[in-house]
């Protein structure tokens, strides 16, 4: 087993030595105080279905917001905390998560463990831009201490890139504008020939995810932000020209990445794979169950799509909760050839919403590694980036030249890579890097934290992301090719950008 960390708290016990002191033999001593309670949480950290040794795992006390104790993975992977205090007015509640450089992180924890994305902001000090504290969330396990309540099984599994958790699936843009632009280089995994198909229900599978989407996509009126979630939530056989069987509570609407799955960006008016069988289809902005992150309180935004020709809405106006928008329906589980990533949102403000169902592939913690050569690796979709996020701002097609020979030597790079090895990513490979919980992902890539006693805990992911500026995708705009997609570098939302501007790019292989 790894190394067993004592973790006696006080409890009110005085222990007198010398002659003053009670013998065995001293009749005043016949009902001895009963021994504390105590716990224990035992796990294993595996990559690629072994046991990792080296990997640092803390306990948090919760309770005090405090880091109550760390261990140490053995040779097999096995940790071991021993001697938790399991009585008191108030039990003692625990987070524990796993940290090792060059790996990310994701739980697994049978009965007596919660597995939680929690906000660790107050925790962890550091990462302060302009007065405003940039936070970060941790992938935990979080566990209750009470008597004869032990927690085994509180497992993490590592990752580093060569074994990501999620592929990401191609645009649908087949046409090129320049050499090694999205048209050229088709990367991601192909969308199928017969992309949907029409189940005879009302329902239509997308063949690529897996998901199954109201063929309607007009049956509901415009509504606002909470009528769509409940219009979404009850749904059923019966309604919409559904036959399928569904009740009410099967159907969901849909969170960012899963309404971003169906847009296919080489098509316009509206933005979806031409021989698609859906009807009723809204030029106008559909609403996803992804809010803008507000803390507990919430958020008065969240994120929509216009599905004319798929830009994101962030105007403060018509993505405000209160507006009305188009509703659109899905179900089931993304289990196709792509298994879409979740959104990372995990703060519940309605019923229905992303944070209540966090459907996807969860994202890794740390999700990103610095390989120490001038690239970073995203360990949830296996892509090496380039790190210095500031070296290129150029026009679309110079800048899409540039990277095609980007090497070692440029850039701060040290990785041996050849002109070649790079490229522009698309707009589905840039908007991967997004974490909606981060309303400003810039200052979120560019902060730093520290543990409470000073010591590093997490670096600058990325050299400089330049906050307020758009930054390239090598995908054209289907609607007007003079312009192509960008993802603004603070919201992290995907609009349309005329060709002829600088914008930065963060080179991708």
């Amino acid at each position: 087993m790894g190394k067993e960390i004592l973790l006696i708290a006080a409890v009110g016990l005085s222990f007198v030595c010398g002659c003053n002191g009670g013998s065995r033999n001293d009749p005043g001593n016949t009902n001895p105080a009963a021994p504390p309670a105590v716990d224990s949480v035992t796990g294993q950290v595996t990559f690629k279905g072994v046991g990792l040794a080296g990997v640092t795992v803390v306990a948090i006390m919760t309770n005090s917001s405090s880091i109550y104790a760390t261990t140490t993975t053995d040779a097999n992977g096995n940790y071991t905390f021993t001697g938790i205090s399991a009585t008191g007015d108030v039990p003692g509640n625990y987070d524990f998560f796993a940290m090792k450089a060059g790996y990310g992180f994701y739980p697994q924890v049978g009965a007596g463990g919660t597995v939680m994305r929690t906000d660790q902001t107050t925790m962890f000090s550091g990462g302060i831009n302009n007065g405003t504290v940039i936070g970060f969330t941790l992938n935990v396990i979080n566990y209750t201490a009470t008597p004869n309540a032990s927690l085994t099984g509180a497992n993490f599994v590592a990752y580093d890139g060569s074994n990501p958790m999620v592929a990401l699936a191609a645009t649908g843009q087949t046409v090129s504008y320049v050499s090694g632009d999205d048209g050229a280089l088709l990367k991601g995994v192909a969308l199928k020939s017969t992309r949907f198909t029409d189940n005879d229900d009302g329902t239509v599978t997308d063949n690529v995810t897996g998901l199954e989407w109201l063929r309607n996509a007009g049956c509901f009126a415009p509504a606002n932000w909470a009528g769509a979630l409940g219009d979404a939530n009850a749904l059923a056989s019966g309604k919409c020209g559904l036959t399928d069987g569904s009740k009410a509570g099967d159907w969901r609407l849909p969170n960012l990445w899963e309404l971003e799955s169906v847009v296919d960006i080489s098509a316009a008016n509206p933005a979806l794979t031409p021989e698609n069988p859906f009807v009723n289809v809204s030029m106008a902005s559909y609403w996803t169950s992804t809010s803008y992150y507000g803390g507990q309180a919430g958020s008065p935004w969240a994120w929509i799509i216009r599905m004319s020709d798929g830009a994101y809405v962030n105007d403060s106006t018509t993505n405000a909760k209160t507006a009305a928008n188009q509703v659109w329906a899905v179900k089931g589980t993304s289990g196709g050839a792509v298994k879409l990533q979740a959104t990372g949102f995990s703060v519940a403000y309605l019923a229905g919403d992303d944070g209540m169902l966090k459907t996807g592939v969860p994202l890794a913690f740390p999700r990103f590694v610095d390989n120490g050569n001038g690239t970073i690796t995203d360990t949830t979709t296996g892509l090496i980036w380039l790190k210095k996020a500031n070296c290129i701002d150029q026009t679309w097609a110079a800048a899409v030249s540039t990277v095609n020979t980007l090497a070692n030597g440029q850039c701060g790079l040290s990785d041996g890579s050849k002109a070649g090895s790079w490229r522009m990513p698309n707009r589905r490979e840039m908007e991967s890097l997004g974490d909606r919980m981060n309303n400003n992902q810039a200052d979120f890539f560019n902060a730093s934290h520290t543990y409470p006693n000073g010591s590093p805990f997490l670096n600058p992911i990325f050299a400089s992301f330049v906050p307020d500026q758009f930054y390239w995708t090598s995908s054209t705009y289907a609607a007007d090719t003079t312009q192509a997609w960008s993802v603004f570098s603070c919201d992290f939302g995907v609009y349309d950008t005329p060709k002829s501007g600088n914008g930065y790019t963060l080179a991708v292989r």
